[in-house]
């Protein structure tokens, strides 16, 4: 396996690429992970001059035959930025060995224990949403752009995003999370086939958030709800 060093609107140069094979060693690397298929490096430039102090992001991409591992960090040189980098990679890594480790025979929540388990785990009302809160808020003016009703004064950016997911536990989801770096993780639960996110809350605590089709509100909104009252 070789490492791929890439610049993204920047040159990389050969110094930079011997630095990397030094820092980055597949044989540390290998004894923490065995399956790995390819390991990335790119680095890219902020041409601002008022983000001097992380002007150089470095983002380090490990493929294997389990989950993608990411660590990106930014700073005043390259170098600097992979040295942050590489620290973050080393300590994902290496928590996902003790992972793999310490999984075997633990036991894991159902679906239907979450909330006796995880504090603070969010609760939905009968129409799907989040409890409203008690006072009503002043009214925003609205305009529309596309297909959304915005609040307020722009701008407004919209992306959208599709990805194609296995189901898996909560115990799986909280992993993937915790491996990728993020402070929610969307999954699909195994259990109950349902949507659901898991999110960092403060230090080692989380929540979760399940979401479940109401068939009454379903049929309320049906393009042929009513059709039989009609004579």
């Amino acid at each position: 396996m070789d490492i791929v060093v890439k610049g993204r609107k920047t040159e990389v140069p050969e110094r930079f690429r011997k630095h990397v094979a030094e820092k980055l060693k597949l044989e540390k690397i290998q004894k923490l992970d065995g399956k790995v298929i390819s390991l990335d490096v790119e680095v890219s430039k902020e041409p601002n001059p008022r983000q001097a102090d992380r002007c150089d992001r470095v983002e380090i991409t490990l493929r294997s035959r389990g989950p993608v591992i990411r660590a990106e960090a930014a700073a005043s040189d390259p170098y600097a930025a992979l040295d942050l980098a590489a620290e973050k990679l080393e300590a994902r890594l290496r928590r996902q060995h003790d992972k793999r480790y310490s999984r075997r025979g633990a036991r894991r929540i159902p679906a239907a224990e979450v909330a006796d388990h995880v504090p603070g785990v969010a609760t939905l009302n009968g129409n799907g949403l989040a409890p409203a809160s008690e006072e009503e808020p002043e009214a925003v003016p609205t305009k529309k752009i596309g297909s959304l009703e915005v609040q307020g004064d722009g701008p407004i950016v919209v992306r959208e995003k599709t990805h194609v997911a296995a189901p898996m536990t909560l115990d799986q989801a909280l992993y993937e999370m915790e491996l990728v770096g993020h402070d929610f993780y969307l999954f699909v639960d195994s259990e109950t086939k349902e949507p659901s996110v898991v999110y960092r809350r403060h230090a080692y605590d989380y929540g979760v958030i399940h979401l479940r089709t109401d068939t009454m509100v379903t049929q309320a909104h049906s393009p042929d709800a009513g059709g039989a009252l009609g004579g």
